[in-house]
């Protein structure tokens, strides 16, 4: 590293979290020859509380607190996240500084006998952290168990094999990232499987008025990739969304700078549901969204999602090693 700018870049420590960190930091130091980049591990709140549902542990920021706090005292000179983990207010003095390309958006099922959704026989077992996912597999399939899963991307995987349930429902992108897309049994990338708000994508957070890391991650951004995913961010945080309740959105390239949005929000239970859609520009398909979601009662809904979670849940953003 002699005579190298040297990036410091913060991250979880996760196998995925890690993954994510590497690749960044590879990207930069082959886009700025002039670089070199070393990782910092931070353990966060949402790593150390293993014990408890997403939903019960609550709190903004549950997997990002404690690395923004470390961009903000200058331990580190970037961070790196799953973007659905990170909140649609960033603390004062931060900012998202990048969104590289995005990986695939979708959910995908691993059961242990390669089954469907469809075909896991009444009662399967299926496993999962999201209510957002709870939500969406009870709608289609309210004859299953969804039993809650915490955990990386390997232990929810090592879950599914010993038979602790019959299936698992992860992000495609943290399985194709760790090697694991061959243990998939089912992309769930229909119509009403609608992603978590910026699934698939990364964040690359960096102080605000820091004109040389600013420069150097700016190499990473991909706009087309920054405009779907601030369109689904903006709908998240309209209607307050985040782990508490089951809310998806997922925005795709439409040609000629528009996108095509579409969102949903529903009972934890998937008993009743909202879906709707919209396309233009992405400030007028997001705003269209939002208006659409209001009108046919979604923040009535949200308000009895989250009577019906457990414990007292404030709004969080959705989250958990990017699976």
């Amino acid at each position: 590293m002699e005579g190298k700018d040297t990036l410091i870049v913060g991250t979880r420590g996760s196998l995925l979290a890690l993954w994510q960190a590497r690749h960044v930091a590879a990207r930069l130091e082959e886009a700025l020859p002039g670089v070199a980049a070393r990782l910092e591990v931070i353990r966060t709140r949402g790593d150390a509380v293993l014990d408890a549902p997403l939903s019960r542990i609550g709190g903004k920021g549950l997997f990002t607190r404690e690395i923004e706090e470390a961009l903000l005292d200058g331990r580190i000179d970037l961070a790196v996240h799953s973007i659905k983990d990170l909140p649609t207010e960033v603390p004062e003095g931060l900012e998202v500084g990048a969104i590289p390309v995005r990986e695939e958006p979708w959910d995908a099922l691993v059961s242990r006998d390669g089954r469907s959704l469809d075909a896991l026989p009444p009662g399967a077992r299926v496993g999962t952290s999201s209510l957002r996912r709870r939500a969406l597999i009870l709608a289609v399939r309210p004859d299953l168990r969804v039993v809650e899963l915490r955990g990386n991307v390997d232990t929810r995987l090592g879950k599914v094999a010993a038979g602790e349930v019959d299936a698992a429902v992860l992000a495609l992108a943290g399985l194709r990232r760790l090697g694991r897309e061959g243990e998939v049994s089912q992309v769930l990338d229909g119509e009403a499987m609608v992603p978590a708000v910026g699934q698939g994508a990364l964040g690359i957070e960096v102080r605000s008025g820091d004109p040389r890391v600013a420069a150097a991650v700016a190499a990473l951004h991909d706009a087309a990739t920054a405009r779907a995913v601030t369109a689904e961010r903006a709908v998240l945080a309209a209607l307050d969304g985040g782990c508490q309740v089951p809310l998806g959105a997922h925005a795709r390239d439409a040609g000629g700078g528009r996108i095509e949005l579409r969102a949903f929000v529903a009972l934890p239970d998937g008993s009743e549901a909202i879906r709707v859609r919209a396309e233009g520009a992405p400030g007028e398909a997001a705003s269209a969204v939002i208006a659409r979601l209001r009108a046919a009662g979604a923040e009535e809904l949200l308000a009895r999602a989250r009577a019906a979670a457990p414990g007292p849940i404030p709004p969080t953003a959705e989250g958990g090693a990017g699976g």
